[in-house]
């Protein structure tokens, strides 16, 4: 049986580097949404169209590089891509703050989602090279926890800097901490399992057997091109760009909903915004103990998608009349859009191989930022457009269903070989 102290040992030293690393990421990308609400767009004179545009630009040169980054991540080095990387988006977002025009920001918009794109498929990837299984719900949910918790306090935070400084300021003093965390990301790292001076050889090697024995059970794919033709990772893929639309249309655009809405200043939406996201930490984590302990994924996927459909649809029903309600069930659907995470990110290691895996989270994860582009510019075209959120409403709810259905599809058993049994070492520690 796989030792216990190693098990603790993995999640106390490693689990905080990753979420700090991956929250100071997605800091630097949701901090627009209160920039576009707060007197950016005067100052730079966008218009409403193109303020929609610039929004999404960001997942547009995410889209592009996701591949690439895994690849170099599963070949090369997790370690030394995240850490150029925290300097490039830590400086490109700190630039966002000293910009004199829109065509300076388009750039760097773009060159952001660049920047960032390797950084969640090269995280799951470390994530494989370090933990089992039947813990890995679980090690992808500490991951991406990032998001909610980043969003829940800089909802906050980034109010009472934009109101008692400015925008400028709220991007140069929420993008130098990505540049100095680089350095410590640096110090702290390892690549696998064998490179780290803080386990004993005995410690390696049991982790190495137990990694090693789940790839016994999963059916051999020889390259790239024959993985990214799997059926599963296709629907996959076009899961999470339905999926991707609700998250982020909500995401990007719920300060001004809020601020619109109930004619509120920037800080007391800052505090209304941050309130789904409270939701959301609390969902992900019920969600990926109950997978991890069940060792189910599917079941934990869809129920919560189809809770966030309806709860949109819900909002556009009661319509801005009945704002209190409205704004309740927002808070149901930002909670469920990000319970299932955890499971959804641990089905691809359990249907395909090792040598593939981290492409095809990649190519589903490009797929999610396509679609974070079409859902943040849909909404701020549709919000700008007929003047109330209404459509965009109506836009997540039935991006959220189609999801819901796709997943209902998959069949994340079908295809793999069962895993051999072979006594003490190979069988995963399911303590955390």
């Amino acid at each position: 049986m796989q030792n216990p102290r190693l098990a603790s040992r993995r999640w106390w030293y490693l689990i905080p580097v990753i979420f700090i690393t991956y929250s100071l990421a997605y800091l630097d990308r949701a901090n627009y949404g209160f920039a576009a609400a707060s007197g950016m767009a005067a100052d730079l004179n966008i218009t409403p169209g193109l303020s929609s545009l610039l929004g999404a630009l960001f997942f547009l040169g995410y889209f592009f590089f996701q591949v690439p980054g895994a690849i170099y991540a599963e070949r090369r080095s997790v370690k030394k891509l995240i850490f150029v990387s925290l300097i490039l988006w830590g400086g490109l977002a700190t630039l966002t703050g000293v910009i004199p025009n829109v065509y300076l920001l388009i750039a760097i918009r773009f060159l952001l989602g660049v920047v960032e794109a390797a950084v969640m498929p090269a995280m799951l990837i470390y994530l494989c090279h370090w933990f089992t299984r039947a813990e890995r719900s679980r090690a992808n949910t500490f991951l991406i926890l990032g998001n909610p918790v980043t969003i829940l306090w800089m909802s906050v935070v980034s109010g009472y800097l934009i109101e008692h400084f400015d925008w400028r300021w709220m991007f140069i003093i929420e993008g130098l901490p990505a540049v100095l965390w680089a350095f410590i990301w640096w110090r702290l790292a390892d690549d696998r399992p064998a490179d780290a001076k803080w386990l004993d050889a005995r410690e390696k090697e049991e982790l190495q057997q137990a990694l090693a024995a789940e790839q016994q059970g999963l059916k051999p794919v020889k390259n790239y091109r024959e993985a990214f033709r799997s059926p599963k990772v296709i629907l996959l893929s076009v899961q999470y760009f339905c999926w991707s639309i609700g998250v982020y249309g909500l995401v990007l655009w719920l300060p001004s909903i809020i601020k619109d809405a109930a004619q509120l200043d920037i800080v007391q939406a800052g505090w209304l915004s941050s309130l789904p996201y409270l939701a959301a930490v609390i969902g992900m984590l019920g969600v990926s103990w109950a997978s991890d302990r069940f060792q189910q994924r599917k079941c934990f996927v869809w129920p919560p998608l189809l809770i966030a459909s309806l709860a949109f649809y819900g909002s556009y029903a009661l319509g801005s009349e009945h704002f209190w309600l409205s704004y309740a069930l927002l808070v149901l659907a930002g909670g469920c859009m990000y319970a299932p995470y955890g499971p959804f990110f641990a089905i691809v290691p359990e249907v395909l191989p090792v040598n593939v895996a981290g492409g095809a989270m990649a190519l589903i994860n490009s797929m999610g930022a396509l679609g974070s582009f079409a859902g943040s510019w849909l909404v701020g075209y549709l919000n700008g457009a007929t003047g109330n959120p209404g459509a965009s409403f109506l836009l997540m709810s039935g991006a959220l269903l189609i999801a819901v259905l796709l997943t209902l599809l998959l069949d994340p058993t079908s295809g793999a070989r069962p895993a051999p049994l072979s006594g003490r070492q190979f069988r995963p520690a399911t303590n955390s």
